[in-house]
């Protein structure tokens, strides 16, 4: 089966439908978008007592390399379909850098992290933050600053350094709300769809780049349009040795006739999966 690389690299008029945002061409030779399928590498690792540690991450990030072989690679070595790593919040990690940006965390479980991919350009970037802003406002949280994350792209090709977003993480408090941690967690699922939903509906409809990558007090996912080793090689944040966690949950993509995009790539914010998501077209086939 040929991969999304091999098809990018034997059609170029199909690759030049391709934007710089990843958007999927329509159907042109072989290629259909109604025809998708994956076929990827999935670890996890966790201390079986909890006990955080950076060894859990780095023998998580070992694995990944370790799966190299199920992800997919065309012409270009350094274009892999997508990789990355799901860990718990390192909470004194953050803590520390966040001092750096002038603002406080709260302690764990009274505040959430998010990673969002961000256009590259100044202006969409700035509404993006301000829709940001405005709906934890309007959903009685609290903005408690943001972070850029350190990253390191001589590792990647040329391709995909063109298509790189910008990496902000968001830190959020409970402000008025109240309730236990799953309650803040559902609130913060609301909010991130309206702010989806916002700024989708302001440039309507066309992708200009913003995605939340996760967005949770217990969570946090670092991913990209990676090769397996290029994720520790590209987020510096991995290989700072305060950087820990009990468990982490990897993934290295092998999109067999997928178009790769950041946003694409695993983990996802609550499940890394091996294979294509199809229900949605089997119940409309049962429908049909």
């Amino acid at each position: 089966m040929t991969s999304s690389r091999e098809l990018d690299t034997a059609n170029p008029a199909a690759a030049a439908h391709l934007d710089a945002e990843g958007v999927l061409p329509a159907a042109e030779g072989l290629f259909d978008p109604a025809l998708e399928r994956d076929a990827c590498g999935v670890g996890f690792i966790a201390d079986m007592k909890g006990r955080r540690s950076h060894k859990i991450v780095e023998d998580a990030l070992q694995i990944l390399e370790n799966l190299e072989h199920r992800g997919a690679v065309g012409a270009d070595p350094k274009a892999g379909d997508g990789a990355g790593i799901l860990v718990q919040i390192p909470h004194t990690f953050l803590a520390q850098e966040c001092q750096l940006q002038g603002f406080s965390l709260p302690e764990p479980g009274n505040y959430a992290v998010g990673h969002v991919f961000m256009p590259k350009d100044d202006r969409l970037r700035a509404y993006c933050e301000k829709v940001w802003q405005r709906i934890i406002k309007e959903q009685g949280l609290n903005l408690l600053g943001w972070r850029s994350v350190p990253v390191d792209n001589r590792s990647l090709s040329e391709m995909v350094i063109a298509t790189e977003p910008l990496h902000r993480q968001v830190f959020i408090g409970r402000g008025s709300l109240t309730g236990d941690q799953d309650t803040f967690e559902r609130k913060l699922y609301l909010m991130r769809k309206m702010v989806s939903n916002a700024v989708q509906a302001a440039s309507k409809g066309r992708d200009i780049g913003h995605y939340c990558v996760s967005l949770s007090t217990r969570t946090l996912v670092y991913k990209g349009m990676f090769m397996s080793y290029q994720v520790k090689a590209y987020y510096r944040d991995l290989s700072d040795p305060r950087f820990t966690s009990a468990m982490a949950l990897v993934h290295q993509r092998f999109s067999t006739n997928t178009f790769p995009s950041w946003k694409l790539a695993h983990p996802y914010r609550m499940v890394a999966h091996n294979g294509e998501i199809n229900t949605l077209r089997g119940n409309v086939n049962w429908m049909a």
